[in-house]
């Protein structure tokens, strides 16, 4: 492919909801560009975009895929994001990359619950927004009834620029407002029949114009005087009504069977923001003779070509010799291969200029969100905000000692897609795996098997309790042993009593040396030991004041091993007489929802033994903000069921407050519990 300059280059994102077509529609648009020989489907796992295994496994986008074509003297560069949500790290990555986003529905879909994700995310991010409506071409598709959806939630600024028209079963042509004529189609072919007399299109007809007008102060006195306006002021008002965002076009097509998709393409050469218009940022200019200016916005561990690092470049060029400054870091990288990607194809170049979005191959101390820069002129430009996770679960490895293997696959995997969170909990001895949600994880389990061939199952993390006491009391411990030789004897006195701290607190009370001091450490190092292990289920124990106040030793058989053995044996000794309780993990939950959720989400959040603290109207329109606090324990499937609840709107953060006392029910069942695990253990 030639090089083009930042004028004639234009990054589209393409968004929405799951399943309405948005990779078809780019399987279209390159088809017709001739960027591809053959057109695609998803159905049969042979599409440019969706080329990653999984994706031909499930037929579902589920990684961001960039792929170019040129139409127009432009190239366009299509950054396909997936639609289910448990994905939205990639939506945001491919929209980070663009100046436009065109978020895709289908005919007789309302606004549903993808466009508005994909809309936040576009209107967040800046970008010039655009709506296409596909599927016009089945059976009584209703296209009208999708556009007046898309009315209603953004008034006078959705503007209808092509539209269908027919018998009300059947389509039988478009009509582009633009030039003003209307086509038939046939295999893609367009063919230029006479405008129809329809009532619908005239109707949506005016509201384009009106729309249109409104982009220019000039042209809305042309409209208001009742005078005709040519395709070259329509065109023009059109484009300067998407760059200032006062219009957000619509257009009508079908990607499986062409129709229109021309249109589309060409309106999205002449229409959208050029990368010089917009690709730069703050100070830094568009611009290839300036220094260079380069997000890394999505990072791939190909298992061939190594670690793969995709780049917008803001400003001047990527090239193999350019000293590569990581703004991050203050490091500078040793440039890898330089090359365009289609999908899973891949193109050598000798340079990413200004606008325009390329790989390069192993740069081993760059991760997404990372600046290359100059070192002369060091710049840091806008990382990208990846939502956090929201489902954890803890990864149960089939094969003993294969630990290691999933700690080296997930930190590959992290570095590709930053919304998984890897840990491992060193209390419950769990490996843990966090993710945007079922899907997600289940991705994830297949990447380690197929990438790192390593086999692994996911089980609810087990939670990480304390133990306490209520009661103060007194005990002795005593250790005497004799086998010949020196013998072995410690004898302590301690009194245990709550206290409001989380390390064991140690004291000594000893009169008269009963208990020499140099076995003072000795004792506190068997009482530190017994508090990691807890008494009634293996937790941690907090809480606790320990004070040593008596003893007895032996000038022989005492050492340091004998008064840490009677420590134990007095901690062991006192604590069924300390009302010993479980202790569980308390967290402060905050969740966003509809209005009309509230309801439902309170009586969920009741059933988990939850506190509400407070609710009251959010900062988005028509959504909620709840406050409560829950255990952690009740909060597994919380998140599958605030996206089920909420068809996924609702959103929800929760984080460690303190903990309390564990109901009876509750602690007996964690005691047990614990108890099968020694079983199992031993």
């Amino acid at each position: 492919m030639k090089a083009y300059h930042a004028a004639n280059i234009r990054n589209i994102a393409l968004a929405g909801h799951g399943g309405r077509g948005k990779t078809t529609l780019a399987e279209a648009l390159l088809y017709l560009a001739k960027a591809t020989d053959r057109l695609g489907r998803v159905a049969d796992g042979n599409t440019v975009t969706d080329y990653d295994a999984e994706e031909k496994k499930r037929l579902a986008s589920v990684s961001l895929a960039v792929a170019p074509l040129e139409w127009a003297d432009s190239k366009i560069n299509l950054l396909d994001t997936p639609g289910l949500f448990d994905f939205a790290g990639e939506m945001i990555s491919g929209i980070r990359a663009a100046e436009s986003t065109l978020i895709v529905t289908a005919a007789g879909a309302g606004y549903d619950v993808g466009a508005e994700k994909a809309y936040k995310a576009a209107a967040a991010r800046g970008t010039a927004i655009l709506f296409a409506i596909t599927r016009c071409d089945a059976e009584n598709a209703d296209f009208a009834q999708t556009f007046r959806a898309i009315r209603n939630v953004h008034v006078t600024q959705a503007c209808p620029v092509v539209v269908p028209f027919g018998n009300g079963e059947k389509v039988e042509g478009y009509v582009d407002f633009v030039s003003g004529k209307a086509y038939q189609y046939d295999k893609g072919k367009a063919k230029e029949i006479p405008l129809p007399a329809d009532d619908t299109v005239d109707e949506l007809r005016e509201i384009f114009q009106e729309a249109v007008a409104s982009a220019d102060e000039e042209l809305m006195m042309k409209y208001l005087d009742g005078e005709a306006l040519t395709a070259g002021e329509l065109a023009a008002g059109l484009a300067a009504g998407v760059k200032d965002g006062s219009i957000y076009p619509v257009y009508a097509c079908a990607g499986y069977t062409l129709d229109a998709v021309d249109l589309l393409l060409d309106s999205l050469a002449s229409v959208t923001p050029a990368a010089a218009d917009k690709a730069g940022e703050g100070d830094v200019a568009c611009d290839e003779s300036a220094s260079l200016a380069a997000i890394c916005f999505k990072t791939v561990a190909d298992p061939f070509v190594g670690k793969m690092s995709f780049f917008k470049v803001a400003a001047g060029k990527l090239t193999p010799d350019a000293p590569a400054f990581c703004a991050r870091t203050g490091e500078s990288e040793r440039m890898g291969k330089i090359i365009f990607v289609k999908g899973g194809k891949q193109e050598d170049t000798a340079a990413i200029p200004a606008g325009d979005i390329g790989v390069v191959t192993k740069l081993g101390g760059i991760r997404t969100g990372d600046t290359l820069c100059s070192p002369k002129q060091p710049v840091e430009l806008e990382g990208v905000s990846f939502p956090a996770p929201a489902l954890s679960m803890a990864v149960k490895v089939r094969k003993k000692g294969e630990e290691e293997k999933v700690a080296s696959g997930l930190a590959r995997l992290t570095e590709e897609d930053p919304t998984i969170r890897f840990a491992v909990n060193h209390e419950t001895h769990e490996q843990v795996i966090s993710g945007l949600g079922e899907q997600h994880l289940d991705v994830i389990v297949s990447k380690l098997r197929v990438k790192f061939g390593v086999e692994v199952d996911l089980a609810v993390p087990r939670v990480a309790y304390r133990e306490t006491i209520r009661k103060k009391v007194e005990a002795q411990g005593r250790h005497k042993k004799q086998s010949g030789g020196h013998g072995q004897f410690g004898d302590v006195y301690i009194r245990f009593e709550p206290t409001d701290t989380e390390e064991l607190v140690f004291e000594e009370e000893i009169v008269g040396g009963s208990v020499p001091k140099q076995y003072f450490p000795a004792v506190e190092k068997g009482l530190r030991e017994c508090v990691t292990r807890g008494f009634l289920a293996g937790y941690p124990m907090v809480g606790l004041k320990a004070v040593l106040y008596f003893g007895s030793y032996h000038p022989v058989d005492s050492s340091e091993m004998a008064f840490k053995t009677a420590a134990s044996l007095s901690f062991k000794n006192a604590m069924p007489n300390a009302q010993p309780t479980i202790l569980e993990p308390i967290g402060t939950l905050k969740v966003y929802m509809p209005d009309e959720n509230l309801g439902d989400i309170m009586g969920d959040i009741t059933k988990r033994r939850g506190r509400v603290l407070g609710m009251g109207a959010a900062d988005e329109p028509k959504m909620q903000e709840l406050v409560a606090e829950v255990p952690m324990a009740e909060m597994g499937d919380f998140a599958t069921v605030l996206r089920s609840v909420t068809a996924g709107r609702g959103y929800f953060s929760i984080e460690f407050a303190r903990y309390e006392d564990a109901p009876q029910n509750v602690a007996q069942k964690v005691i047990e519990e614990a108890a099968k695990r020694r079983e199992a253990e031993e």
